[in-house]
């Protein structure tokens, strides 16, 4: 077997303790271990930390497993709202071996709070992560830590969170042999009087008499705010990791965050930071090394050079190295997501979809991946075949667009894949070549669609594009076309088929963001032939909005659907509250102090359709409001409000 350098930045028995576990096991070959169920967690102000420990019992060190995904889920409690800040949070095992076992300090994840001000009381969001590669140590019982970061008020805000590590029993593709942390802390960045190169040594290992390759696991993320760049938060610098003095990898620290799919939120949470978005459980840099058995071995991490004239930002870095035995099979293939058609929240951007299915794969095998055959469709629909070609280094991952519309009946669908025959030979292990997707179908309107484009003040940021199923564009208003604070009405006549409205905005702003306002806030949204709303977009939705629907019979009737929009959300004085529906209802507006919940203004509309609504605040001290919008005595719109701030 040849290996070569790969990099994937992706970027998903104690009586006493039985109480704090919840154990289901979905199949034979999977189970689910939940160590934090639905538990409030909020800060410790005075420490900054708050360290919330509960015990799993994993399988046994004899038993194989296949692979581990950590899933993570924020909610809002139920006696408090959803907490403020985007606070670094990390998921650590403590002990293996029960109480009187061995103490670790292994983080196994990294999670981002969201600016969660205007999540609503049902708000849940769930996250992914493959942690297979720490199985040596997830095994019997284990205490995992949840440490929540941060300063904020904990009486009247804080997050539910859970814990489920979905464990698939079988074969591994590798074997590990051993596991060794490397580096592991916040290094300090831009201090003259000590660079952080003083941290980042070179670290030499030697390689395991039965080791194949060596696995370089990275997270890192940039923290903190000095001059003159905004250094580590804000500022992009880049990383070089060397092996054996040779670098493999070079790339910058830097994340864009337009295209989050967890939007909007309360915060600033369209600015790119250092590898990481608010709201965002992080995806390791994998990087596996080729090694000699029984050699020594050498692994640096570098930061580029930068020096502050006030230093006080952070590198939070933890990297892993894990030794494997050569791969079980030459040959072996998996499917580890599928993007679209998906329900899941991390593929919120991408769904509902109706053509092109997206899938991950990831080469499990000794052997170069360079062709496989991919069966693929919606359950009850003629299965499509495609031949896929390319070239997967051992252990890559990579995402494949499949040709095709995506079939689907009225409601939800289960869309389906497997793969087969990798370089043309038998799939050693085949249990990992076949998955299902939950997916809703697309809507089904009419052949007659008006655009309505109210743009901001800088429409030079923004362009459309209705694209049919082939990508060809049926009507488009470009880049550099549009005027400012103008509303645009396009009627378009469309054959049957699939289509994919596309509005994009190149400052990764939206129409509307609270922090941008010179930008001043625009409003999209599509109508039907008569000017009845079938589908309003969210105006602070960063870097674009996505909407696939099909034209044909029947149509889907139209919905009893509302807009809500306020702006601005930071004010001196006025702020205004504009509201649409296709049908009448009985409007409550309250604007309530944070905290304390205090109404300090109610205005109820009976019976409207349409209103647009200005409320003047200047009388009220500096502060923080929310401003609610209860639609027939349901809650339906939360937004803060930050005046003279």
């Amino acid at each position: 077997m040849k290996y070569k350098f790969t990099s994937n930045v992706w970027r998903y028995t104690l009586a006493a303790i039985l109480s704090l576990i919840t154990l289901q096991t979905h199949a034979s070959d999977t189970l689910n271990v939940v160590t934090h169920n639905r538990l409030t967690v909020v800060t410790d102000p005075s420490q900054g930390n708050n360290y919330y420990k509960a015990w799993g019992v994993f399988p046994a060190k004899g038993e194989d497993i296949r692979s581990i995904k950590l899933k993570l889920r924020l909610g809002c409690p139920d006696n408090m709202r959803c907490a403020d800040w985007d606070y670094k949070d990390h998921i650590t095992i403590r002990r293996t071996g029960g109480k009187k076992g061995e103490s670790q300090d292994i983080e196994i994840g990294r999670m981002l709070t969201p600016y969660g001000g205007a999540f609503g009381k049902e708000w849940t969001f769930d996250w992914e992560v493959d942690v297979t590669d720490f199985s040596l140590l997830l095994r019997d019982s284990v205490e995992i830590e949840y440490n929540h970061t941060g300063w904020e008020p904990n009486e009247d805000r804080g997050w539910t969170l859970t814990l489920d590590f979905e464990i698939v029993k079988g074969k591994p593709a590798w074997e590990p042999i051993a596991i060794q942390k490397i580096y592991d802390g916040a290094y300090r960045y831009g201090d003259s009087a000590n660079p952080i190169e003083n941290a980042l040594k070179p670290v030499t290992f030697t390689a395991d008499k039965n080791a194949a390759f060596a696995r370089l696991r990275v997270v890192q993320t940039g923290h903190g705010m000095d001059k003159p760049d905004n250094c580590a938060e804000f500022c992009s610098k880049y990383r070089e990791v060397y092996f054996d003095e040779k670098l493999i990898d070079r790339r910058d620290i830097w994340k864009k965050c337009g295209e989050n799919p967890l939007y909007p939120q309360a915060g600033t949470w369209v600015y790119d930071r250092a590898d990481w978005c608010p709201g965002d459980l992080m995806q390791p840099d994998l990087f596996d090394l080729p090694v000699k058995r029984g050699g020594q071995h050498t692994v640096d991490i570098n930061m580029e050079d930068y020096v502050s004239s006030e230093p006080s930002a952070d590198a939070y870095i933890t990297a892993y190295l894990i030794q494997y035995k050569k791969p079980a099979a030459k040959n072996d293939v998996a499917i580890t997501d599928i993007i679209r058609p998906s329900l899941k929240d991390a593929h919120r951007r991408q769904n509902p979809g109706n053509v092109h299915p997206q899938i991950v794969v990831r080469n499990m095998g000794a052997a170069p991946l360079t062709s496989m055959e991919i069966s693929y469709g919606t359950k009850g629909f003629p299965k499509k075949k495609y031949n896929w070609t390319g070239n997967l280094q051992p252990a890559g991952y990579t995402v494949i667009a499949l040709p095709g519309e995506i079939e689907s009946n009225v409601g939800q669908n289960s869309f389906e894949v497997e793969l087969q025959r990798p370089n043309g030979k038998k799939d050693k292990y085949a249990a990992d070549n076949k998955m299902a997707s939950a997916f809703e179908a697309v809507p089904r309107h009419g052949g007659t669609m008006i655009v309505y484009l109210m743009t901001n003040n800088q429409p030079e940021q923004n362009s459309y594009a209705l694209k049919d199923s082939e990508g060809k564009i049926i009507r488009e208003r470009a880049a550099g076309t549009l005027k400012a604070n103008t509303l645009y009405r396009d009627t378009v006549q469309l054959a049957n088929g699939n289509y994919e409205f596309i509005l994009q905005d190149t400052g990764g702003n939206g129409l509307e963001f609270w922090a941008n306002p010179r930008g001043g806030r625009g409003k999209v949204r599509l109508l039907d032939k008569d000017g009845a709303m079938l589908q309003d977009f969210e105006s602070d939705f960063g870097s674009s909005v996505r909407y696939a629907f099909e034209v044909g019979t029947p149509v889907a009737p139209v919905t009893d659907q509302t807009s809500f929009g306020l702006y601005p959300t930071r004010t001196n004085d006025t702020t205004t509250f504009d509201y649409y529906a296709n049908l009448p209802h009985d409007v409550l507006v309250q604007i309530v102090t944070d905290p304390g919940d205090e109404v300090v203004l109610e205005q109820k509309y009976e019976q409207i359709k349409e209103g647009v609504f200005t409320y003047d605040l200047s009388h009220h001290p500096k502060g923080r409001f929310y401003l609610k919008v209860f639609v027939d005595g349901v809650e339906k719109f939360k937004k803060r409000i930050r005046l003279k701030e």
